[in-house]
Formats: structure tokens, sequence, C-alpha cells
């Protein structure tokens, strides 16, 4: 969405938002967290950092913890408003308004939008929980609840902690890094009772192969890890694949 005087370009900082030239920050605060080159005295500041990540947690935590069950979808921020996969988006996200379930996105344009905006217009809970980076707007305005966090490891603890599933749409490094740590923690245990769906066999199809045919074939994943992973082409399916992982779960809670 190109700026202007009612849209002004503008960044997060967590629940910070930065506009017009406040905006222009060279850094952001994971990055100051994980960089470990420069000057030492940074270091010395580490505990009181402490204090700033328990109050993300804590933000997050409240803001979610009245969100009904819910699932989270991932997907390109680059998937433009006239690509059939923005179309996609806009049907999943209403399709898991009609099925009872509250839509999650990184609360990004692109994928993200589309599903926070089939959420909306449903009449569902659409959220997104935002993340501080420096190429990238604020909160899609398809978010009804929104929290903006500044450290990744924060915002994935919600994306897990209040969802159910995960459906992935064909997305990037940010889409293929939810996708794994929601795998090894499905895999370890971690969570229980948590489908993963790829959305799109044509985009899919040959990660899920070569998880198959290279992956398992030299034993470091076994039948069940690659029975993790659902991949279909049709919503109702996906959506089935949601609602039976979900009552399997309500019956053992």
């Amino acid at each position: 969405m190109p700026a202007d005087d009612e849209h002004p370009r503008e960044r997060q900082r967590g629940p910070v938002t930065l506009r017009r030239g406040q905006s222009d920050e060279a850094t952001t605060t994971d990055q100051r967290l994980l960089d470990s080159r420069g000057p030492s005295a940074w270091v010395h500041t580490d505990p009181w950092r402490v204090l700033r990540i328990q109050a993300e947690f804590v933000e997050g935590f409240g803001a979610l913890a009245e969100v009904p069950r819910a699932v989270t979808v991932f997907g390109s921020a680059r998937t433009l408003r006239d690509h059939p996969e923005y179309k996609l988006g806009r049907d999943i996200g209403a399709a898991l308004a009609n099925a009872g379930f509250a839509a999650i996105t990184g609360g990004g344009p692109g994928a993200m939008e589309a599903v926070n905006r089939g959420c909306s217009e449903a009449g569902g809970q659409s959220i997104g929980l935002g993340i501080e980076l420096p190429f990238e707007q604020g909160l899609n305005p398809w978010v009804d609840l929104g929290v903006n966090f500044r450290y990744f490891f924060a915002r994935k603890t919600m994306f897990i902690k209040y969802s159910q599933a995960f459906i992935c749409l064909p997305g990037g490094f940010g889409t293929l890094d939810e996708l794994f740590e929601a795998l090894t923690l499905v895999q370890t245990k971690k969570v229980t009772k948590f489908p993963v769906v790829l959305f799109g066999t044509e985009y899919w199809g040959g990660l899920y192969q070569w998880l198959q045919d290279s992956v398992m074939k030299h034993g470091k994943i076994g039948e069940k890890d690659l029975a993790l992973l659902h991949v279909t082409d049709d919503i109702d399916d996906a959506i089935r694949v949601v609602e039976e992982a979900y009552q399997a779960w309500s019956d053992t809670h």
C-alpha cells in the first residue's frame, strides 16, 4: 500500500508506531539483541532487556487470553491483491470463520491480509501478530485484534499457544521457518494434536517429495513424522483436518 497523507509510511517498534521520518531506523530490536558484533557495552544492558521481553509475553498473553479456538495461516507478504492466491486466502479466512475458528496471521500484507480480510468479512475474529521489521509496514487494515512484537521468539510462542492448527499457503523463508518449527514441536511432543496443512500441491509437492525420497529414505525422519503433514488443494478438506484434530484434542481435555 503506497504511503500518502491518509496512510503514511510507518513501522512498528513493538507496541510503538513510527511514521514518516521517525520510521527511518537502521536496525530492529531483535537485531540489536542478537548481533554480537561491535562494542561490548550493550552486553551489560541484557538484564534490562529481559524486562522488555517479559512485557511482550505479558502483553501477548493478556491480549489473546480470551481468543476462542483459532487457526494460524501463514503465507507470503508478497502476494498481490490480483493474484489467485489472494482470493484463496480470503476464501480460507472465510471458511475458518464459518467453521467457528478465529484466523491468526502475521498481520502483514499479501496472503496474510487476504486471510484476515476473508475472516473479518465473514464475521469471524481476525487476528494479526505483527513484528518489527525494517522493510514492511504495520498491521494490515483487516486485522480486528492486533498485537505487535519486537522479538520473533515471543511472537512464535503466541502462534503456537493460541492455535489449534497451522495452514501454510505458498510462502518464503518466514513461512518455512514457522512450518518446520511447528513440525519440530509436534514431533518432540511439545504440542499435541496439532495438524499442519500445506495448501497447494503444485507449490508444496516438491518439498513433500523431497522429505519422502531423501529425508525419510535416509532415516532422518520416520513415516509418522511425514504423516504430520497434510497436503491439499481443497478448502473443505483443510477445514476437515483442522476440525478433526480439534475434536481429538477436545476429547482428551
